[in-house]
């Protein structure tokens, strides 16, 4: 009986247990993972922002910016999730690390190509002048094989650190075969992942919709100038616009529908679920893009597009994703909240409205576009302080 119990030898079981070194060993590899992780999510997150506020300083590409702010509130209005709206930080992490590594490893070269010029401004034609540039056009060579070989291995950071290995692991997988058609499949999966026209569709239905709810009440707005009356009514019709537009672009995104834009009742009814969700939505929509309009008041030179709109994006995308959890916070709840505290939650959005509405009409008298600023919304419609040029 006492064979039957023996568990082992005591050496054994010693050994059968991890050694506290060893466990201190895969904790610290842990937190390693964790921070490494982070840090790559932070540089996606990055990333993303720039990449969208570039997209969104070119006309019609900027529809590629809008979708993606619509798609990642319609994805938190479906799950209810914040982090759900972050499409493809992953992603956008890998292609930031591709840019700094593809800078980096030019730096060598520019350095070159500093040398060989003031050579030649000071020996034109002369030994030192040649062989800085015959060094020059070796090393421009050897870089764009570094930079195609760390590619290749997957455009990590790491991956650009060392040339020689890049060098090596290229003539490697050169002998192995293969390489030219696995780059070029997995080049095209990469791009087929961005959902490009999806993102552009999006865009561009969300803005003619949103356009059809702004259209009238802008206009008059913009009339007030000569016809004060009519300038009340359209500040009325913006004000009750507003309040409800954001919501319905979130029902746009998360159903898909291009009628969704247009249920005002079905949104209405979400917010008597969870009336101050909404109201902290719209308040995160609307007060960050009021200051904005400050940056309307010169001209944006050109080829700096991107850096006004770099604020407009980091400001109003969280707004986005705010709306989409507005949303689904009112579809989680069966019924609605009472009518004592659905009056409150009007009450608070009506004057962060009236501020909202008066700040644009106000903006007309400094923008550089004059009347037709206030079409831009960019609060709504895309996130940048001009339309085009």
């Amino acid at each position: 009986m006492e064979d039957t119990l023996t568990l082992g030898p005591p050496t054994a079981r010693i050994m059968a247990a991890p050694s506290p070194l060893i466990r201190a060993g895969r904790s610290l590899g842990r937190g390693f993972g964790a921070v490494a992780s982070a840090l790559e999510w932070l540089a996606g997150a990055a990333t993303l922002m720039v990449g969208l506020s570039a997209l969104a300083a070119v006309p019609v590409v900027q529809f590629l910016s809008l979708g993606y702010m619509l798609e990642a509130s319609g994805r938190v209005a479906r799950s209810g999730r914040i982090f759900d709206g972050w499409i493809g930080v992953r992603r956008a992490s890998r292609v930031g690390g591709i840019v700094a590594g593809c800078f980096l490893s030019l730096l060598p070269a520019r350095f070159a190509s500093s040398m060989a010029t003031s050579a030649e401004l000071i020996d034109p034609g002369g030994p030192i002048a040649r062989g800085w540039r015959g060094g020059l056009l070796a090393l421009v060579a050897l870089t764009a094989v570094h930079i195609v070989a760390s590619c290749a291995r997957g455009g990590r950071l790491r991956h650009f650190a060392w040339p020689p290995g890049s060098l090596l692991w290229l003539a490697g997988r050169l002998r192995r075969g293969g390489l030219y058609a696995e780059s070029r499949d997995a080049t095209w999966e990469f791009v087929g992942a961005l959902r490009l026209p999806g993102y552009f569709r999006l865009g561009l239905l969300g803005f003619v919709g949103s356009m059809a709810w702004l259209a009238l009440p802008v206009t008059l707005l913009a009339m007030g100038r000569r016809a004060p009356l009519l300038g009340v009514v359209g500040a009325v019709g913006l004000g009750i616009v507003a309040t409800s537009l954001p919501f319905l672009q979130a029902r746009f995104a998360a159903e898909g529908r291009f009628a969704a834009l247009f249920e005002i009742g079905a949104v209405r009814e979400r917010f008597r679920r969870a009336p101050w969700a909404f109201a902290l939505g719209f308040a995160l929509t609307v007060l960050p893009s009021v200051p904005l309009y400050l940056l309307k008041i010169e001209m944006v030179p050109k080829g700096l597009e991107w850096l006004p709109t770099l604020l407009f994006v980091a400001l109003l995308f969280p707004s986005r994703l705010a709306c989409g959890w507005a949303y689904a916070r009112g579809g989680r709840r069966e019924t609605r909240r009472h009518w004592a505290w659905r009056g409150v939650g009007r009450l608070a959005m009506l004057p962060i409205a009236s501020i909202y509405v008066l700040i644009v009409f106000l903006a007309q008298y400094v923008s550089w576009g004059g009347s037709w600023s206030l079409y831009e919304q960019h609060a709504f419609l895309l996130p940048v302080p001009f339309l085009g040029y």
